[in-house]
């Protein structure tokens, strides 16, 4: 079993201190909806391998849409899918290394995804100094990073929901059709600008 970090939000490399980040990241949300039975429990109660079964029950659920919405690709169309990073794609409240493992479940639809002609852009509350470790971490990982969007000193004062969504847009006007965005807060995913939306479980909020 592994553990949980007591320290949550603080996910990053060390050359960052963890005070430091602690104030910069963004604040968890209660989530909206829940996709497996398991994720009511209180985070405390839950382990890495129940963690895992409820990432893959919201992940056996995007797979058939991502299949079907790419096979049906209009002439032209440029598809994206926007991910969250924190305990979506990479695990980084079950223990802690440099880098920090894949999302295992999260990784299987990314890697169907990218080798069908989607693009994948990370959207993170993570701050700028640390873009590089994030770019480098994902890629080790097994991610095609088409575009990591962090957040600069101006993006820290904003409210995270209305930033990650403005990223949409962004991709969007890019030429990108947004097919799906995954991620486990409620401010990843509200906002609009993605065809669907995918709600990995952040245990009320517990999981950064």
């Amino acid at each position: 079993m592994r553990s949980r970090r007591p320290w949550a939000r603080r996910t990053t490399v060390s050359i960052v201190s963890a005070a430091a980040l602690v104030a910069l990241a963004a604040p968890a949300e209660a989530a909206t909806t829940t996709t497996s039975s398991s994720t009511t429990a209180a985070a405390a109660a839950v382990d890495y391998a129940t963690w895992q079964t409820d990432c893959q029950t919201v992940m056996n659920q995007a797979l058939p849409y991502l299949k079907s919405r790419i096979a049906a690709t209009r002439p032209g169309e440029k598809q994206a899918i926007v991910f969250d990073i924190d305990n979506t794609t990479l695990e980084t409240d079950f223990g802690f290394s440099y880098p920090s493992p894949a999302n295992k479940p999260v990784l299987e639809v990314a890697k169907y995804a990218q080798e069908h002609g989607v693009s994948l852009f990370f959207v993170t509350a993570r701050p700028d100094i640390i873009y590089s470790f994030t770019d480098s971490n994902l890629k080790q990982v097994g991610y095609q990073v088409s575009g990591l969007y962090v957040r600069n000193f101006i993006d820290l004062f904003k409210d995270v929901a209305a930033y990650k969504t403005a990223q949409r847009v962004d991709i969007e006007n890019k030429g990108y059709t947004i097919i799906a965005n995954i991620g486990n807060s409620a401010t990843d995913l509200s906002g609009g600008h993605a065809e669907k939306t995918f709600k990995l479980p952040d245990y009320d909020g517990q999981l950064s």
